[in-house]
């Protein structure tokens, strides 16, 4: 046995989550009189499972959890590879699987949950979704599926809730296609209403995921090569090259089972854990269990009768139980049940009683699920205290509320449904309003540490976001919070007298907009003369890609001109896309998306001739993937002497101008809106902006081009055009706001092109116009006073500068092909020659295969699967 009579021993079972924060906020109390010994049976420190899909797609990323110098202190010991299999409570002892014995004096078990699996035929050839070696399994077994079969393999993950959910969207990003599994009729039905889950379910969708639901799986299907598919309830069957079982978790209670098995077969008369009826062991709010000396946290703790997979709550059973251990009485209050979804372009949110189950409730609902938009608050039956909210497609609000969750809220419900377009009530936050749940911290501790922070030397005033979170653990965990953090750190600094930061980065004093118009006045061309007069050092990767916006905005100069060349990211630089694979992809402008069958044939003898894998964009354009950079002038060569134009894709600029068929052809049609789209397209195309922006033209109501989830929208009715600006799809979607209706063609692109400038002119770096127009007071009265009603006089200037673009407009590969020196950056090798290798290894996609003689010397690749758009 492992045991001495010095310090207090204090053993943790367990390495996750829970059993850290405990660690360390129980080490963070310096008592002289412990030591904690903690026995976690995986080979790692512990780690961040709330951020384990990072893991799927970035196999060396490191999750550890906390300072590494936590376990190097002299009271705390780690001991991994140590399974725990017996409790000896009278002994005071537990045993590990290999005959290991330790001593405690207060035993805690943290040992989480497992994946839970399905009772099922062929159950045993799937895999689960929970530790690093899970995800590092999917992942090799993704890897190797693709080079086996030739083509994306089909992944099905069986299970719709927030787990399931980034497990086929990491499958995705592997390059496989996604399948969804799910017994529910909507997914994410534990924390969604069918409304929002018929919203989420658009919105997965249009993320290219195939959903089956309704209906369980019955069987996993297997052959001798492997799976092959999922036999359901219902007799339909799945297509599936491999399957990812999500379907929950399970308490590891094994130990407190054992233990209790082991009393039952003695007789004895001991006390016996209490165990919940679906698992987990029974604590009180001191988080002790039914044996004394001996207490449970996080996952495998039943409170309640709950237990909960959430990190919130396992960090606060752990401070309780903390605080507890060196003589203080803190209580466990109950579960936070709040889910955020960690999926790129998917926002959804929930919180409180989203069901609206408390008497007298009230549902405050916007909902428009074909856009994949559904935002509730649940309030009081007299509309004042809120309890809860579901967010889907736009979640900003829940920042705001979920602070405020059980107060009265400081505006009417209705005005925080921001899908409706209208500006958010502002309201401070009472000091002991939790900001951040998964570290418990206050609104008062964050206006603590920005007076001064207790743990920095001399009670400094924080004035950095990083400070604030080095200090008060706020934002360190989800991250969710770190919006209203910041939000909240600025405004106490402005209350204290403190000046607030706008500079763009350390080598520039000025913020994106000012620079914008300091070089505009100072007649500034080059990025060495933007750098001599207003900036310090050598330039970093904030401010290099902004000054090559504002000189392409301002003079239309070329990407590789003017000193830009070493500022540009890299799609920019090579005026492509890169992919997860080093290749890069071609998207000619398609004008309006209204091609001639000629040119539909040069793309297909191009993507033919190249080996590319081809694609239609959300924009309605056509994608050409896995060309090398020594084969992009050639392929531009090409596609350039067709007649097509660079610059739908790659730059901080116009996409495109997304256009349904219009009074062209469609008996619904009010306007030509396929003219007006191409004639959009034009004029606007190469205008580089704070970031990408879109637009879209409807020919009637019935939106078929999607025009409110653009940036600039146009809609045709009986009195003219209808002029939407703001809206935007992406990780925060917003819907786009009437600025102006029955506008003729001249005044709407007079409109348009003031909004863009003005844009253009005052937004941050990578802003989108939804967000610029929420951050500039008045929004969009604000916008509607300068393009409209002129308020500020600009609006001849703001014209003028469109028109020095469209005049000095040039196609960026055009002007690439007739310079020899820019031609330069695009050899693999500084003496590559100009032949082709035939022992080129090709992996095909999709039944795409390479030509027969290759094109270019380079190096093996393995097309994956698209990057964004």
């Amino acid at each position: 046995m492992e045991h001495s009579h010095g310090p207090r021993q204090i053993v943790v079972v367990g390495g996750g989550p829970a059993a850290h924060r405990f660690t360390e906020a129980l080490a963070g109390r310096e008592p002289d009189d412990l030591h904690i010994t903690v026995l976690t049976e995986e080979p790692h420190l512990p780690y961040d499972r709330v951020a384990l899909s990072q893991a799927l797609t970035s196999p060396g990323v490191d999750l550890t959890l906390g300072d590494k110098a936590l376990w190097e202190e002299e009271h705390v010991t780690l001991v991994t590879g140590a399974k725990v299999t017996d409790l000896d409570s009278l002994g005071h002892t537990v045993t590990t699987a290999d005959g290991r014995s330790f001593g405690y004096d207060e035993l805690v078990l943290a040992t989480g949950s497992n994946a839970a699996t399905l009772p099922i035929p062929g159950a045993e050839h799937t895999h689960v979704y929970r530790t690093l070696e899970d995800v590092w399994g999917i992942a090799e077994s993704v890897k190797t599926l693709a080079a086996t079969l030739g083509r994306a393999p089909r992944v099905a993950t069986i299970g719709g809730g927030l787990l399931g959910l980034e497990a086929a969207a990491g499958a995705q990003a592997l390059g496989a296609e996604a399948v969804i599994i799910d017994g529910g009729n909507w997914l994410m039905g534990t924390q969604l209403d069918e409304g929002a889950g018929q919203a989420l379910g658009r919105l997965i969708a249009q993320k290219g995921f195939t959903v089956h639901g309704g209906v369980f799986p019955k069987e996993i299907v297997t052959d001798a090569s492997g799976v092959t598919g999922v036999l359901m309830a219902d007799e339909r069957h799945i297509d599936a090259d491999m399957v990812v079982v999500s379907i929950g978790v399970r308490p590891r209670d094994e130990i407190a089972r054992r233990y209790n098995e082991q009393l039952d077969t003695a007789d004895s008369g001991a006390t016996r854990f209490g165990m919940g009826p679906r698992g987990g062991i029974v604590i009180n709010a001191q988080c002790a269990t039914d044996i004394e000396n001996v207490w449970a946290i996080g996952e495998v703790a039943n409170f309640g009768g709950m237990c909960i997979g959430l990190v919130a709550p396992a960090n606060a059973m752990a401070e309780v139980l903390a605080e507890n251990l060196v003589g203080g009485n803190a209580e466990f209050t109950g579960f936070d049940t709040a889910t955020k979804l960690k999926l790129s372009g998917v926002d959804v949110a929930s919180f409180g009683d989203a069901f609206a189950r408390t008497a007298g409730a009230l549902e405050v609902v916007y909902a428009d699920a074909p856009r994949g938009l559904y935002q509730k608050v649940v309030v009081s039956e007299d509309a004042k205290q809120l309890l809860g909210g579901i967010f889907v497609g736009d979640a900003s609000p829940y920042q705001m509320l979920r602070p405020l969750l059980g107060r009265e809220l400081p505006g009417e419900p209705g005005a925080y449904l921001s899908a409706l377009g209208g500006e958010l009530p502002e309201g401070e936050l009472p000091d002991d309003a939790v900001l951040c749940s998964c570290n418990n911290v206050a609104a008062g501790a964050i206006r603590d540490a920005v007076g001064g922070c207790g743990s920095c030397e001399g009670q400094q005033p924080v004035t950095k976001l990083s400070e604030l979170k080095s200090c008060t653990r706020a934002g360190t965990q989800c991250g969710s919070c770190v919006p209203m953090l910041k939000k909240l750190m600025e405004a106490e600094m402005l209350k204290n007298g403190a000046e607030v930061s706008t500079a763009m980065c350390e080598h520039f004093a000025f913020s994106r907009a000012e620079l914008f118009e300091a070089v505009r006045l100072a007649g500034l061309g080059t990025y060495p003369q933007i750098m001599e007069r207003f900036g310090t050092g050598a330039g970093c990767d904030i401010c290099k890609p902004a000054i090559a916006s504002i000189l392409a905005s301002q003079t239309n100069v070329h990407p590789m001109d003017a000193g830009l060349a070493g500022a540009q990211d890299t799609n920019d630089r090579v005026m492509a896309n890169m992919q997860k694979d080093g290749t890069y992809s071609v998207v000619p402008r398609i004008p309006g998306g209204e091609i001639t069958p000629d040119k539909l044939a040069v793309l297909a003898q191009v993507a033919k001739k190249y080996g590319l894998y081809t694609k239609l964009t959300g924009g309605l354009r056509i994608d050409m993937f896995g060309a090398r950079l020594e084969q992009l002038p050639e392929i531009w060569r090409e596609l350039v002497d067709a007649g097509f134009e660079s610059g739908q894709a790659y730059g901080k600029s116009l996409r495109n101008v997304k256009t349904c068929v219009g009074s062209s052809w469609c008996r619904y049609g009010m306007l030509d809106s396929v003219a007006l789209g191409i004639e959009m397209e034009l004029r606007y195309r190469g205008l580089r902006a704070p970031h990408k922006f879109k637009m879209g033209v409807s020919g009637c109501a019935r939106e078929c081009a999607e025009a409110r989830a653009k940036d600039v929208g146009v809609i045709a009715t009986a009195e003219g055009w209808n002029l939407y600006v703001g809206g935007n799809g992406g990780a925060n979607p917003a819907h786009g706001q009437l600025l102006a209706g029955g506008l003729d063609d001249r005044t709407l692109f007079r409109y348009i092109d003031r909004y863009l400038m003005y844009y253009i002119r005052t937004a941050d770096r990578l802003q989108r116009t939804a967000h610029w127009m929420q951050d500039l007071d008045g929004g969009l009265d604000m916008v509607r006073s300068v393009v409209v009603d002129d308020s500020l006089g600009l609006g001849a200037e703001l014209e003028e500068a469109m028109e020095t673009h469209v005049a000095g407009y040039q196609d960026e590969w055009a002007a690439t092909l007739n310079d020899p020196e820019k031609l330069k950056r695009f050899r693999s090798f500084v003496n590559a020659p100009q032949v082709s290798d035939p022992d080129l290894a090709y992996v095909p996609e999709r039944g795409q295969h390479r030509p027969a003689e290759p094109v270019r010397l380079g190096a093996t690749i393995a097309v994956g699967a698209p990057g964004r758009e």
